[in-house]
């Protein structure tokens, strides 16, 4: 099956009241244990890049390990970046293959987001290819988006920028952050203010960024095995799946990979110190990987059987 924009997934997803999964990849084995999760459980499937993630592997090679995953899967997957910070990324990336951009220009004056945007938006529609856009602003850090506050997002200006830029998506700011260090008391989103640009902006799939729930259990696994993540903690699953049903389309799960994988790696090196084939490790961390986002699929986005 080839390649897929998200238009069809987030028409379905808005009528059905659940959320498509958008998973962080970086190497073979993240998207091999996200791509056979979502196989077992039929659930449409975006795989995120970012501009780490193309730092790091480049490119070419991400875009020929989702060709691979695409031979054996057969799924509606999207590649989507994650996180563009300027025309150009969002330029090599459509023009290399992508079916969807993210340009974020949250951090920008509100014209200088809309011009960014509409740029964006205008070189992508002549290429068929959907963008997301950014408005507010989550606290947290994720590689270059760094932010000491939330800013959260405006109703009436959420509208006003829809209409100015055109944009196909909208990543909003409702209490999410950035990283695994999201709250430091009890965690909520604001639904109030969500259900508000719902009906402000109605058939309009929302982004949620930075929803990582930060499984305890990993956590507790990493610092067990000489880990020091103390404090970490992440979006209730119970308030994900309760925005699923308020117009957020496409949920966003990058940190619960990290930890899954790193807290499984640090386990296995403990239990098993002569070990040294990175076949060994690097496949009880693809296992992991594959059950993290499977539960996510059944339990919190809701898009089991979705294809």
């Amino acid at each position: 099956m080839p390649l897929t924009g998200p238009k069809e997934m987030f028409e379905k997803a808005y009528k059905g009241g659940f959320a498509v999964g958008a998973f962080n990849v970086n190497n073979m084995e993240i998207i091999q244990g996200i791509v056979m999760a979502a196989q077992e459980e039929r659930a449409p499937l975006i795989l995120q890049i970012s501009a780490g993630a193309r730092k790091y592997a480049s490119q070419p090679y991400l875009m020929k390990l989702v060709e691979a995953a695409l031979v054996e899967a057969d799924l509606p997957i999207c590649v989507h970046l994650d996180h563009g910070a300027d025309f150009d990324i969002c330029k090599a990336c459509i023009d290399g293959g992508f079916t969807s951009v993210m340009i974020d220009g949250s951090h920008l004056p509100y014209e200088e987001n809309v011009a960014l945007t509409r740029r964006v938006v205008q070189y992508a529609h002549d290429k068929g290819v959907w963008v997301e856009a950014e408005l507010g602003r989550l606290a947290g850090i994720e590689e270059h988006v760094v932010s000491e506050e939330n800013v959260y997002t405006d109703p009436d200006q959420a509208v006003d920028f829809v209409g100015k830029t055109g944009c196909d998506s909208l990543a909003i700011a409702i209490g999410t952050s950035h990283g695994a260090y999201k709250f430091k008391g009890t965690p909520r989103l604001d639904f109030e203010r969500l259900e508000t640009i719902t009906k402000m902006l109605p058939d309009y799939p929302l982004v949620l960024h930075g929803s990582s729930s930060v499984p305890q259990e990993f956590v507790a696994m990493a610092n067990a095995y000489g880990g020091q993540i103390p404090g970490a903690q992440g979006v209730p699953e119970d308030l994900l799946r309760r925005a699923a049903t308020f117009g957020v389309c496409k949920i966003n799960i990058d940190t619960d990979i990290r930890l899954a994988m790193t807290a499984t790696m640090r386990k296995f090196f403990h239990d098993n110190p002569a070990a040294f084939d990175p076949r060994g490790y690097l496949g009880e961390a693809r296992g992991a990987v594959k059950d993290m986002v499977q539960h996510k699929i059944k339990n919190v986005l809701g898009c089991s059987n979705q294809i």
